[in-house]
């Protein structure tokens, strides 16, 4: 996806296991931030500098949705464990990674897999892209969404 594209609809499944689409954020911007993996240090990271963030993000007028390959089971125990106020999606099939363009091949360890490329895609209230973070600062995520926006303090 680039900026300019509007985003698919379906985004995941939801606390329910019932997919959740972007339509049902209809006239909403949205913040969009896909990360590898639950309980990790960068995600967790970046999920807690969302949290800390998520007036600021919301008085700006953005949702926040987060995006994962790991189980709706493991997104609610992510979210109680960090008191985490937004949405996180599973993504089991890496069907809405794909889709964004950032399911690719990784290299650890001197071995290659793939996996999810940490990114945050920004929308307007029609969910086209107006910006991309390919460099997430997870420690300050939020603060750089902010100021990606102009609306840093």
């Amino acid at each position: 996806m680039n900026i300019g594209d509007i985003i698919p609809d379906r985004l995941g499944l939801g606390r329910d296991g019932q997919p959740v689409d972007a339509s049902q954020f209809a006239g909403k911007p949205l913040v969009i931030y896909f990360y590898p993996k639950d309980n990790t240090p960068g995600c967790t990271a970046e999920a807690c500098s969302l949290r800390d963030g998520y007036d600021s993000l919301r008085d700006a007028g953005y949702e926040i949705i987060g995006i994962s390959k790991d189980s709706v089971v493991s997104h609610e125990k992510f979210a109680g464990k960090y008191s985490l106020p937004f949405l996180l999606l599973s993504d089991p099939d890496t069907e809405v990674n794909q889709a964004f363009g950032v399911w690719q091949k990784k290299k650890m360890a001197g071995r290659e897999y793939m996996g999810t490329v940490r990114t945050t895609f920004i929308t307007d209230a029609d969910h086209r892209i107006t910006h991309i973070i390919n460099k997430v600062d997870t420690k300050r995520a939020a603060e750089q969404i902010l100021e990606t926006l102009g609306k840093s303090k």
